[in-house]
């Protein structure tokens, strides 16, 4: 598994890391049950805090994508799959919204749109 960050993004370096984690679960790269690196060698290798790398794992462990275990570490969960079952349909989403000329930005209002809805319309 490689993590990726952009230091040049507006993006928080913590976001980042957890978004390059769901992204290998997306894609299949990491399987329910894989270890994750310790956060300690991913802050090594990218140069970031420690509790950096630990302010992701907690986000994705509040995710549910992720469980974190005394002396495992983080661990992939049955959400990982859930994931990868998505990435085609989201690719395919993707491709969709290219032909019809909306930004990316545009589509993934929209998403978030329309799952807040649903989410809040389902309880």
């Amino acid at each position: 598994m490689l993590v990726r960050i952009d230091p040049e993004s507006d993006a928080p370096l913590f976001a980042q890391i957890a978004a390059s984690v769901r992204a290998d679960a997306a894609a299949g790269r990491v399987q329910p049950g894989d270890r994750l690196p310790a956060a300690r060698d991913i802050a090594a290798a990218l140069g970031v805090n420690v509790h950096t790398v630990l302010h992701a794992y907690q986000d994705l462990r509040d995710e549910g994508l992720v469980e974190l275990r005394r002396g495992r570490g983080a661990v992939v969960t049955a959400q990982g799959a859930a994931l990868q079952d998505l990435h085609s349909d989201i690719a395919d989403l993707a491709a969709r919204a290219r032909a019809a000329g909306l930004p990316p930005d545009a589509l993934a209002a929209l998403v978030k749109e329309i799952a807040t809805h649903d989410q809040s319309t389902s309880r």
